[in-house]
């Protein structure tokens, strides 16, 4: 017979599988007695067995939490790896960093192996776009949030911290047009999932509405000469006010190089604006507009929250918490 899984025996009962989580792993002093009873009855009808002993696994907390992280080469990842650590060693945790170079085979390999050291929880910026690929996490009744990303089907059981990426580039696309922007140039670098598809969703949204030109280039598997002929071309074939919009903060650096090379000015020859993490374009020029995130306040949340799924704590109105990022005005728009 086929042995059911937690989230079928949430389906079932119809709750969480956090419920059927804290109910195998002990943990149910606030459910009523029938609720206990129709968890109960469901697991023995259903054939449900525990992933890996999970039950007994969560029993031994290890006192390590692990974090995931799709690339490291950036200081997001950094502010972020900070934030989380700031809220887990001073309560005695351990904490790993893995890095997984945006790579699905890597990161389901990290996760087998985090899983078998029996880690106490994970958080991973996931790098595959549906949450299937990290079913076996809850399947071992792992506490896990995920981070900065968005995969789609993630159950809402699961608690996630993101920035405002939609509702924040539509506020910008919005305001572009307001100062007399006819053509937008978003700059990216997806290669899977990212939080950048979101910003190009609310920029595109702006634009459809106030009848604005939007181009996306996409840096990602190309080169340095290859980038700076798409810009060139974007520079050339638009008679309009044009605005370059770098969607990360390391491609801002790969702009600015192009404007010096062709002896380029902004925003006299075209607007300049960046997402980033820090504001270090302040010094450059009279400054650089800017959408300032905050990974190291995202890090902190994400941080608080899988201590609270830990300790079976979660409070359900912040399942799902958007930092929102900041408006830094400059002089290149």
């Amino acid at each position: 017979m086929k042995h059911a899984t937690i989230s079928d025996v949430a389906k079932e009962v119809g709750v969480s599988a956090t419920t059927i989580s804290s109910f195998l792993n002990g943990r149910y002093n606030k459910m009523s007695s029938a609720t206990r009873r129709k968890i109960n009855d469901t697991i023995v009808k259903m054939n449900y067995r525990p992933f890996a002993s999970a039950r007994d696994m969560r029993s031994r907390q290890t006192k390590t939490i692990a974090v995931i992280m799709g690339d490291t080469s950036n200081l997001f990842s950094s502010f972020l790896f900070t934030g989380i650590y700031h809220v887990f060693q001073p309560l005695g945790y351990s904490v790993l960093l893995l890095n997984v170079s945006n790579a699905a085979g890597e990161e389901d390999q990290g996760i087998d192996r985090l899983l078998a050291q029996r880690v106490d929880g994970l958080i991973i910026q996931p790098s595959q776009g549906n949450f299937k690929a990290y079913e076996k996490i809850l399947k071992n009744a792992t506490p896990l949030v995920m981070v900065d990303r968005e995969c789609q089907d993630q159950p809402t059981s699961v608690a996630k911290v993101v920035t405002n990426n939609f509702s924040s580039s539509l506020e910008l696309g919005v305001e572009l047009a307001n100062r007399g922007y006819q053509s937008i140039v978003l700059i990216c670098r997806i290669k899977a999932i990212s939080a950048q598809t979101q910003r190009i969703n609310g920029f595109q949204k702006a634009a459809e509405a106030n009848h604005v030109h939007i181009q996306v280039i996409n840096t990602d598997g190309h080169d340095d000469s290859w980038l700076a002929k798409q810009l060139s071309k974007a520079m050339g074939n638009h008679q309009q006010k044009t605005v370059f919009v770098t969607l990360m903060g390391p491609l801002l650096f790969k702009l600015l190089t192009f404007f010096k090379k062709n002896h380029l000015t902004f925003p006299i020859d075209a607007g300049l604006l960046s997402f980033d993490d820090w504001d270090w374009s302040q010094f450059v020029g009279d400054g650089i507009d800017l959408m300032e995130q905050n990974p190291m306040e995202m890090g902190r949340r994400a941080g608080k929250l899988l201590y609270q799924a830990i300790n079976q704590e979660n409070d359900p109105d912040l399942i799902v918490d958007q930092v929102p990022a900041k408006r830094i005005a400059g002089s290149s728009l």
